[in-house]
């Protein structure tokens, strides 16, 4: 049995770390299933009041999420512009001469040239340009809820939202840390005020399919590529 080659084992060693990074998210994943709430007044109770401690709403209170479980609609308003250019010229010129050495005082030559004297000389010339340009947007909205309270009273929150359009799926997560007095009055919150922001926007399909390259294209523009 001959033994794999290097080059074989490399290839099929990048072949499975494109595919492996193609995977792409599922709906309903656990980790960003809605929490339940915390009940903060312990169990119900059953003496016949009218009054409920656990389910009162107080007329004078913040609505505005303070609590696991509660809701709060982000306002997507993602927009950024980058710009990038280099620009490098460089060259070098040297030349240098060795005097040819004599023997018993006199020049070695052979039909009246120096077979000792030695010239060089080096030129180098380099020039270089680049540029990028990128812009991305986002707008839209998605309700995430609490999941955990932070001890200054922050709140880390994250949520998804998925949407069915004829051939494929598009969904939109979120994750990051909201202070309560960025939340508007509708219980709103720009994502320019979310703190440690992850926004994840993509889509799965027949359309994100078409969109994507396949595993070998990604091979040959990956930095992998060794040629």
């Amino acid at each position: 049995m001959k033994t794999p080659s290097y080059i074989f084992i490399y290839f099929v060693l990048i072949i499975s770390m494109l595919l492996s990074s193609c995977a792409s998210p599922k709906r309903g994943d656990p980790e960003f299933a809605p929490m339940k709430p915390i009940s903060h007044y312990g169990p119900m109770q059953h003496n016949d009041s009218i009054y409920q401690l656990e389910s009162a709403w107080l007329l004078l209170e913040d609505l505005r999420p303070r609590h696991v479980g509660d809701m709060l609609t982000v306002m997507l308003q993602e927009k950024t512009d980058a710009k990038k250019s280099a620009d490098t010229d460089t060259s070098k010129v040297s030349a240098n001469t060795i005097a040819a050495a004599s023997i018993l005082g006199a020049p070695l030559t052979a039909d009246g040239r120096d077979l000792l004297a030695t010239k060089f000389s080096s030129n180098y010339d380099f020039q270089g340009e680049a540029a990028s340009n990128q812009s991305n947007s986002l707008t839209g909205s998605v309700t995430v809820t609490v999941v955990e309270v932070l001890a200054n009273g922050n709140l880390v929150v994250q949520g998804e939202k998925w949407i069915n359009i004829n051939k494929g799926e598009e969904y939109i997560r979120l994750r990051g840390i909201v202070r309560i007095s960025d939340i508007n009055p509708d219980n709103t919150i720009s994502s320019e005020r979310i703190a440690n922001a992850q926004i994840q926007y993509s889509g799965d399909g027949d359309l994100a399919n078409a969109n994507e390259q396949g595993w070998l294209s990604k091979f040959f523009n990956s930095p992998w590529m060794p040629f």
